[in-house]
């Protein structure tokens, strides 16, 4: 891949509502309305038509990682440095936040923030100063086929916006950034997410840019999100631990496969989603199924059997990815209780997996989602404390 100038380039120039951000979903139609000479309440209507149901922003979680139950289809994640306090910082965000979702901040420019989620994050550096024995206070540590410079690793903060309506996210960043001038901007990324395919009862997960369905295997009830994702107990309680990591793929290269090898390589059914194990999209794979000659039906370095987590002991990741057009690739994003779930995952599969022959790392981060807030409880005070 050879998009790494034309990266750098996208990472620095100003952030604005881009042609792309336009001519989303929702946004084609605003444009339409616009050259037809409808109003701009008609333009308003038809963007704002978009979303979906509320998502209330205040709780004992964050929104953003099992609400709502279907990702929306379209995120902006950015990452901060953060000078000054931490608890005076989180506390104003906070605020923000409920602001922007109950639609009573005029940065919104009279847009329905439909189920706009605004989810944040403490880096290790913040986490490690406030108590050095929480979850998220390791960093990640460094795995093959990266090429991250200092400025894509790490970070204080991350911000994930998602929403049906694309107009939302640039517009929600922008507030943040006005109202929060602690915070200094590395890097961010939009992605998108496709037609959702059914993979069980409760449960649904898109397909990639390669065309495979992606996150079939994550927690989908209230009981494995407790075992594997929450964090049960101390000041983190109620919150989880996110790894950020963007994907750059070379589609071209993999494309270039008979499709056999292409469902050899992630160990499914490109069209069915179905384990080459046997059974259904929604059955797990059998890392024991052998063929008549004695072969494994699932190939020995295929995605889905080096990720599993049976081999390393650990429980599933909330899987929460979206795909990305500038660089192509997929922007990784997974929660856990603990990072030892990820880094024993990847460690893994770094041994073998043919998927990851396509792939190299161009920015990384691990992060501790807060605990929930509401007005009578900041962001982030749980940890830091009452500005």
């Amino acid at each position: 891949m050879k998009h790494h100038q034309h990266r750098v380039e996208q990472d620095r120039r100003p952030q604005g509502l881009s042609r792309r951000a336009l001519l989303g979903s929702g946004g084609a139609a605003a444009l339409g309305l616009a050259l037809s000479g409808g109003g701009a309440s008609d333009v308003s209507a038809a963007v704002s038509g978009i979303g979906t149901e509320r998502v209330d922003a205040a709780g004992s979680r964050q929104a953003g990682i099992a609400r709502p139950r279907v990702a929306q289809p379209h995120l902006l994640l950015a990452v901060y440095d953060l000078t000054g306090d931490p608890a005076a910082v989180l506390a104003a965000l906070g605020a923000l936040i409920l602001e922007l979702v109950e639609g009573r901040d005029r940065a919104l420019v009279g847009l329905d923030p439909g189920d706009l989620t605004v989810t944040v994050g403490a880096g290790p550096r913040l986490v490690a100063a406030a108590r050095k024995d929480a979850p998220g206070a390791e960093a990640l540590p460094t795995f093959p086929r990266e090429e991250i410079d200092d400025r894509h690793r790490g970070g204080d903060i991350v911000v994930q916006v998602c929403a049906s309506d694309p107009l939302l996210l640039p517009l929600v960043l922008l507030r943040l950034a006005e109202k929060t001038p602690a915070l200094r901007e590395r890097w961010r990324q939009r992605g998108s997410r496709g037609t959702e395919e059914r993979v069980r009862r409760g449960h649904s997960a898109p397909r990639n840019l390669l065309g495979f369905v992606d996150g079939i295997a994550v927690p989908t009830t209230k009981e494995e999100f407790a075992a594997s994702v929450w964090i049960p107990d101390g000041p983190a309680a109620g919150g989880t631990v996110m790894v950020v990591r963007r994907m750059e793929i070379d589609v071209a290269a993999f494309r270039s496969l008979s499709v056999a090898e292409q469902e050899a390589a992630i160990g499914r059914r490109r069209a069915s989603g179905a384990p080459l194990s046997g059974g259904r999209i929604g059955d797990d794979v059998n890392l024991q199924a052998k063929s008549a000659d004695g072969r494994y039906l699932l190939p020995i370095d295929a995605h889905a059997r080096r990720a599993h987590p049976r081999p390393t002991g650990v429980p599933l990741m909330m899987r929460r990815s979206y795909s990305m057009d500038e660089p192509l690739g997929l922007l990784f994003i997974s929660m856990q209780s603990e990072l030892s779930t990820f880094t024993r995952t990847l460690e893994r599969m770094s041994e073998s997996d043919a998927l990851l022959a396509f792939t190299r790392t161009t920015a990384s981060g691990s992060f501790l989602v807060l605990p929930g807030f509401d007005r009578d409880r900041p962001l982030g005070s749980s940890l830091f404390g009452v500005a």
